[in-house]
């Protein structure tokens, strides 16, 4: 007799509800450090290159972690791995809260990464638990409700860490993650595992990607305190010369790489690449720098914002960002893939050109993080979606990890240069960068990313090339 697999157990709203409650906790947790860090610079007497690496660690550990969670879910089942990693993110984020020190919250945020993996692996499992048409619906439902979860972290973070202390912004949205993992681990039925293609996980690419990550912001964050030791910051480009050379031998050796690199051979994916580097490294400066031009002082020639403040201030820039994706769509379809990104990136250099040449009032750091963030979505959703349309179907995943390790590469370097440009233009004696900094830095991204622009023009008009 031959056995059949019996069809996956159909989910009712209970178990959707809970995954969107879970996409909630994880948003609100993500966001926290953002407008909260002056304050954390502050507290725990971070340098501003150090504050930049904080504000990255957690985007960097999603990026690695994404693509693993995938191939585990699909050897194991998606709810025992999305289980599992949200219980690293209840541990890091118990060390983030109880944290006394910068180097135990990034380890904390280090843990706290692995809650990039989750939203896929929700989607993999309604996709698996619903019809094709209502899978559709609780996707949406539960991607608006990570977007809301962020924009309720924002707001949030502020005040508990100003009214009760830092450790409770984390501690909170960390309770609300774990009651909201126990009850998924409840309402969602055990998936069996997939059929596995066999290959399983780069382990050594995954590796070396991370040693070349962390090298590379660690040579970023200490470049302007070793400038006088010309000896450590060479040994540190050796090392990183040495992952980026072993990382490569690898990937181009591996039967299922991490990264396939052998994809950046196509024109379609490298320009796809190099554009999504720039527009993140542009993004990134403003992310960093806008929370802390709102915290220097008024007797200076800032606001005087405390984490409240700067919470609220940001938050227009969060809803333009949640506006984009959908925007992005409907623009590529009417207009083309070239023209979107052509608009973002226009839009995205004024408004960093803006914010060198005028920042002497709130509404004008209001106004251009709004632009640079709904440019971002803009430039973000048309190049994801126009890689996955210009490649083979069986090279989408290929392709479109090449383009999400390109994304954080980016926003790391943004943030990171951006940290050691203020660390370098500090007085000493003093915690306040000269302002010079802050328009050199929206400058010079202002520059580079319109410079883009003549790469964008070779791209094809209906899909992205």
């Amino acid at each position: 007799m031959t056995a059949t697999l019996a069809p996956p157990v159909r989910i009712g709203r209970a178990a959707v509800g809970a995954l969107g409650m879970l996409a909630v906790a994880t948003g609100a947790l993500e966001s926290v450090v953002t407008p909260t860090l002056p304050l954390l610079q502050r507290e725990l007497d971070m340098s501003p290159a150090e504050g930049a690496l904080l504000s990255i660690v957690l985007l960097i550990t999603g990026a690695l972690i994404t693509p693993v969670a995938g191939k585990l879910g699909d050897r194991y089942g998606g709810k025992r791995v999305l289980i599992r990693l949200m219980a690293v993110v209840c541990t890091g984020g118990l060390v983030s809260a109880l944290a006394p020190n910068l180097p135990v919250l990034l380890l904390g945020q280090v843990l706290q990464g692995a809650m990039v993996g989750a939203l896929p692996l929700s989607f993999i499992l309604v996709r698996e638990h619903l019809p094709a048409g209502e899978a559709k619906v609780a996707i949406g439902v539960v991607s608006g409700l990570f977007v809301g979860g962020g924009m309720a972290g924002t707001l949030s973070a502020g005040p508990v860490a100003e009214g009760l202390a830092r450790h409770w912004m984390f501690a909170l949205p960390t309770i609300a993650v774990i009651g909201s993992t126990l009850l998924v681990n409840r309402q969602m039925p055990h998936d069996a595992p997939g059929r596995s293609d066999g290959t399983g996980v780069d382990w050594p690419g995954l590796i070396l990607l991370c040693g070349t990550l962390v090298t590379l912001m660690l040579v970023l964050a200490l470049a302007p305190d070793i400038a006088s030791q010309p000896l450590v910051l060479g040994a540190l480009i050796v090392v990183l010369a040495a992952f980026v050379t072993g990382w490569i031998a690898v990937e181009r050796r591996a039967a299922s790489p991490m990264v396939d690199l052998r994809m950046l051979a196509r024109p379609a994916v490298w320009k796809s690449c190099v554009l999504t580097f720039v527009i993140c490294v542009g993004t990134a400066v403003p992310v960093y720098l806008v929370p802390q031009l709102l915290a220097v002082p008024v007797d200076e020639y800032g606001f005087g914002a405390g984490a409240t403040a700067i919470g609220f201030y940001l938050l227009p820039g969060a809803v333009a960002a949640s506006l984009a994706g959908p925007t992005s769509g409907l623009g590529a379809r009417r207009y083309g893939s070239r023209a979107v990104v052509t608009a973002g990136i226009a839009l995205l250099a004024a408004g960093l050109i803006a914010l060198a040449a005028v920042h002497t009032e709130i509404w004008h750091l209001v106004v251009g993080k709004m632009m640079i963030a709904l440019a971002n979505g803009l430039c973000v959703t048309a190049m994801v979606t126009s890689t996955a349309t210009s490649v083979d179907r069986g090279d989408t995943g290929i392709a479109t990890s090449l383009v999400l390790v390109t994304r954080v590469l980016g926003f790391a370097v943004g943030v990171q240069a951006s940290g050691a440009i203020l660390t370098a233009a500090t007085p000493s004696g003093t915690d306040v960068p000269a302002e010079s900094a802050f328009v050199t830095c929206f400058a010079i991204a202002g520059a580079v990313t319109a410079l883009s622009l003549l790469l964008a023009r070779t791209m094809s008009k209906g899909v992205t090339a």
